[in-house]
């Protein structure tokens, strides 16, 4: 063990102010984000902390009320679409002092209560909540507490901040393209949503409601054929299987997620079908994958990044105090056509 009276001394803030030619209290700003910071001090401070090497303590600021983390929760770490989401959110807080710590607490309501509840008790200054299942009221009454920000969401709320997709008009991109290629028996295979949270306006209800109403916009209500299912390759498998092997089957399949629609591929693969000449198949959330050479899935953009991005920046605003009134940040769908989707056969 290195002797102690040969240890690296402990860098201070003093340290850090002399360093940099001003008052321990411009850097105490600095570290705290403060209002009234030029960007020449900013600059100025954060170049004499890099050269010092100095690490803010945890533990002491903390105490001064603040702990530089934030929570971000997640139902699982194999949907692609929440590492766009999370690669935003790191990207905004990268040049500022937070820490983002990562609650993968599965799809369970009450696993996922029990995993907000923690990052609350672990005293993080904040928390983003990606799509969660938890009830309604348990995100309510966090939020009162402690800055929230809700992904995926659309209810209202006069006590949490909420980043969306239209999803809606997501779903309509979807149909007009298909129904344009000459398609009509469309399905939808969307998640079920998890009974008894109350939430009413989940991604995949008002996508749901977006396909029906774009369906009857066409004259094709009574091809509306919607069939829950996990979004997992597992959960489109399954899907896929018991759709393609009805007695009349659709041309077209749309999922709420692109994960899902590797599994009805697969599907189609274990039936010997092929894509898109017995199928079109569309995605949902445009994730790297589906620009792979050999995927080429259709998908509909939702700007992951951008939403993430946005959350983190409308937390942080809440957190620092600069904004102390709810507020909707909706992003804007976009339609990115790939090989998955052709004519029906036949046409």
């Amino acid at each position: 063990m290195e002797p102690t009276s040969e240890r690296k001394k402990r860098v201070t803030i003093t340290d850090v102010a002399r360093h940099a030619g001003v008052s321990t209290a411009a850097v105490s700003k600095v570290l705290r984000n403060a209002y009234g910071v030029s960007e020449s001090m900013r600059d100025r401070v954060r170049a004499s902390m890099a050269a010092l090497e100095y690490r803010p303590h945890a533990a002491a600021r903390g105490m001064r009320g603040r702990t530089y983390t934030i929570g971000v929760l997640l139902d699982n770490i194999r949907n692609a679409f929440f590492a766009d989401i999370l690669d935003g959110i790191r990207d905004e807080l990268h040049q500022s002092d937070y820490t983002v710590l990562i609650g993968a607490a599965g799809f369970d309501a009450d696993d996922q209560a029990r995993t907000i509840r923690s990052m609350a008790d672990r005293q993080m200054d904040g928390m983003i909540l990606i799509a969660p299942s938890s009830p309604r009221g348990e995100v309510i009454a966090t939020a009162k507490a402690l800055p929230t920000v809700v992904i995926g969401h659309h209810d209202p709320s006069d006590v949490y901040d909420s980043v969306v997709d239209a999803d809606g008009a997501g779903a309509a991109l979807v149909v007009d393209h298909l129904v344009a290629l000459g398609h009509r028996r469309i399905a939808l295979v969307s998640a079920a949503g998890t009974k008894g949270s109350m939430w009413q306006l989940t991604p995949e209800a008002v996508l749901t409601d977006g396909y029906r109403q774009a369906m009857a916009r066409h004259g094709l209500r009574a091809e509306t054929q919607v069939l829950h299912a996990s979004y997992s390759d597992d959960g489109g498998y399954k899907a896929g299987m018991q759709l393609l092997t009805a007695d009349h089957p659709p041309t077209a399949i749309m999922t709420g997620a692109d994960v899902a629609a590797l599994g009805i591929y697969r599907a189609t693969d274990s039936l010997g079908l092929t894509v898109p000449d017995d199928l079109s198949l569309v995605g949902y959330n445009n994730t790297a994958i589906a620009a792979l050479s050999s995927v080429q899935l259709t998908s509909v953009d939702q700007a992951g990044h951008t939403m993430g991005s946005a959350a983190a920046r409308m937390l942080i605003e809440r957190v620092e105090g600069r904004r102390d009134r709810a507020m909707q940040s909706t992003m804007s769908p976009r339609l990115v056509v790939r090989r998955t989707t052709a004519e029906p056969a036949g046409t």
